[in-house]
């Protein structure tokens, strides 16, 4: 069976656009896609190891359609919005500067810093200096060089 598989693997790369078509009626039982050449192939080359070695297990399935109702339910925008890293509510961030120690708490929303509530690490590094940071440089969390 596995060098059968692989044969019909091998014959995919150089059969025409019919062939790919009627090989994709053959296994999907639909028509094809309107998509290029390259998609067809390389879904078709899926589906020949599915039906060889068998398809995604039961919990991978539920896990990838829990993922997608998640996603389907965001906005737009939401999807396209990088996501927050930053560091668990609770965590003191510590940077010495000019000979004194500063301690900033992470919380929920916002950073405390002397008892005063902050909205972001670059504001509460311009308390610090008098100057312009960016705050999770200033603080270690990223390089300046943006690695």
């Amino acid at each position: 069976m596995k060098s059968s598989m692989l044969a019909q693997l091998a014959a995919l790369r150089g059969a025409p656009a019919p062939v790919l078509k009627a090989r994709w009626r053959e296994l999907f039982d639909h028509e094809p896609p309107a998509y290029n050449r390259r998609f067809l192939e390389s879904r078709l080359a899926y589906r020949i190891q599915e039906l060889a070695y068998g398809g995604l297990s039961r919990e991978t399935t539920e896990r990838l359609k829990a993922m997608a109702k998640q996603y389907a339910d965001q906005k737009p925008a939401e999807r396209k919005a990088r996501p927050v890293l930053r560091p668990v509510a609770g965590t003191k961030l510590i940077r010495e500067w000019e000979g004194l120690e500063h301690c900033v708490t992470v919380r929920h929303d916002d950073f405390e810093y002397l008892g005063r509530p902050y909205k972001s690490l670059s504001s509460v590094a311009h308390q610090i200096t008098g100057t312009k940071w960016n705050g999770w440089v200033f603080f270690g969390l990223k390089s300046s060089a943006g690695k």
